[in-house]
């Protein structure tokens, strides 16, 4: 049989280039490093040949594989900081991030609450800290290329963990700010860890410089005790020529609860995964997504609700709001598994189109293996409802005034959902500064 050459494009040969001089710099196991480098190797950047990323093709997006980003300088990331508006004003600890490194001198690391502490990943990388045992914990992230290729670069980030029997009052903050002229890229990990019977609000804010093509990828994987919840909220206001990619990997203990939204408004492709594994009996997932985009912007929500645990309950709602020629994805999974028995799992989609250019693709899964259980999908797809306009309209509002009270109104419904009042208030702060830029 004749040899069959696979075509590498020029991002692909470039990431290998990359990791052979990152691989010895980076802190932590080479091996496992090299593990993961070689199944992205293999699988290469994905494309719309592969069904999970039909809808976004990153080997036809990603051109150029951008350099990983140098430690800033203290000033620069001095300055990009003080410029950083996301969760800006609320009361909590804060962790920072500048391209990608952890800014200890900007972040509040002493002092935290009894119960709550939080390890630099370097060093927990370095020092082969116990907690990394409990990296990955969700199976389908092995086989993601996008997941895989963070853990073959990953340089920083944070290891969180939250003592049995811990609340938590006040929210920790991780504020991811990138800054620079030219296109770099970042890979960051954290890890909370979260014991039995606690309690921990989590803000993720990710923003950067307009006009660069810069390439975020960042993880956060969490693992919940029985009868933990961990409250979790990000926002998603990268610069306007980033690619931004992100993941959730949540495993759940009996009687836990996980609450995770995101907002996003930034980038101009982004792929947010979420992966939760229902590991113990009686766990909750309350899962929550609103997009606004614009201008050939692309935004894909992918999520896999994985119940392999009973009485499981998931409840996951995205809205997406689309101006313009911009294309929003949903793909939204739920598997039952044999032994899941008395699951209860609904997932939705909903998609407002302002311009008859926009489009939005749907694709909610049901996979069922349990005979006991009470599961449901579904997606609608359409413009603001002419009647409600006209209503609003015949009262004095201009035609573009009565249609951001629709919007405000349909994304309000994702947006409620966040527990955290000083969150809450800062998404809804988003979608309002989004549609006064629509004009």
């Amino acid at each position: 049989m004749a040899d069959v050459t696979t075509l590498r494009t020029a991002a692909e040969t470039g990431l290998s280039k990359l990791f052979e001089v990152q691989r010895l710099k980076l802190p932590g196991a080479a091996i496992a490093r090299e593990e993961a480098f070689r199944y992205f190797e293999a699988a290469g950047l994905p494309h719309r040949r592969v069904e999970a990323f039909k809808y976004t093709d990153l080997r036809a997006a990603v051109r150029e594989a951008a350099p990983p980003a140098d430690a800033p300088e203290p000033e620069t990331a001095r300055n990009a900081v003080k410029a950083a508006r996301g969760f800006a004003g609320i009361e909590a600890a804060r962790v920072t991030f500048v391209n990608g490194h952890l800014v200890a001198a900007l972040s509040d690391l002493a002092g935290l609450p009894e119960g709550l502490e939080v390890v630099p990943f370097a060093k927990a990388m370095a020092e082969g800290h116990p907690l990394l045992d409990h990296l990955a914990p969700v199976e389908q992230t092995r086989e993601n290329p996008i997941y895989q290729l963070n853990a073959a670069f990953m340089a920083d980030g944070v290891v969180i963990r939250v003592a049995d029997g811990t609340k938590v009052e006040r929210a920790l903050h991780l504020r991811f700010v990138g800054t620079g002229n030219a296109p770099f890229s970042t890979a960051t990990r954290v890890l909370v860890v979260a014991g039995t019977e606690s309690e921990v609000t989590i803000l993720e804010s990710h923003e950067g410089p307009d006009g660069i093509a810069y390439q975020p990828n960042d993880v956060l994987d969490v693992v919940i005790g029985d009868r933990a919840r961990v409250l979790h909220s990000r926002l998603n206001i990268e610069g306007d020529a980033a690619i931004a990619l992100s993941t959730i990997s949540a495993r759940l203990g009996a009687g836990s609860h996980i609450e995770t939204v995101n907002v996003v408004t930034g980038a101009v492709l982004s792929r947010h995964q979420l992966y939760l594994h229902f590991a113990g009996d009686d766990a909750t997932a309350t899962v929550n997504g609103a997009a606004m985009i614009r201008d050939g912007q692309l935004a894909d929500s992918t999520l896999l609700a994985d119940h392999a645990a009973l009485g499981g309950i998931s409840r996951e709602q995205f809205k997406t709001v689309i101006d313009g020629d911009a294309t929003g994805v949903f793909q939204g999974k739920i598997i039952v598994r044999q032994v899941a028995q008395k699951t209860d799992g609904k997932m939705k989609s909903d998609c407002l189109l302002l311009t008859d250019e926009g489009q939005m693709m749907n694709k909610p899964e049901l996979e069922i293996f349990a005979d006991d259980v009470a599961c449901g999908h579904g997606a609608t797809c359409g413009a603001p409802d002419e009647d409600l306009l006209f209503y609003l309209m015949a009262r004095g509002l201009p035609r573009p005034q009565a249609e951001s009270l629709l919007v405000q109104a349909f994304l309000g419904e994702a947006i409620e959902a966040v527990t955290h009042e000083g969150a809450r208030a800062a998404m809804i702060a988003e979608t309002e500064a989004w549609l006064a830029r629509r004009g």
